[in-house]
């Protein structure tokens, strides 16, 4: 796999195309607003469903399933980075927050 970079939430650009990678009850009960949902498992078939001419702010819970996904994107001729601290640090940082359950958002 090729080497990417991880940024800190507050490296991430205002408007940037946000590729969540954490499974569908997950994302369901919370996640960044305008979010990309496309599961870790459904990468390998869904990639293509993205721009290889966009960057790719990849996030997940803590990071550990958003380094795996950025790192096969940049492999696959991407331009994929991963958030550290994922959604968590999201969260923490104080940013925008969506539900898709009618809910407050939560992050677990």
């Amino acid at each position: 796999m090729s080497d990417f970079e991880t940024v800190s939430v507050d490296q991430v650009p205002s408007g940037a195309l946000i590729l969540d990678v954490r499974e569908e009850y997950e994302f369901v009960e919370g996640h960044a607003s305008g979010a990309v949902h496309i599961p870790l498992g459904d990468l390998p078939m869904r990639y293509e469903e993205l721009d290889p001419d966009v960057d790719a702010y990849v996030i997940c819970r803590t990071g550990g399933r958003s380094g795996q996904a950025a790192a096969w994107l940049v492999a696959q001729g991407y331009s994929a980075l991963n958030i550290a601290g994922g959604s968590g640090a999201w969260l923490e940082a104080g940013l925008k927050l969506e539900s898709e359950n009618g809910q407050e958002p939560n992050v677990r």
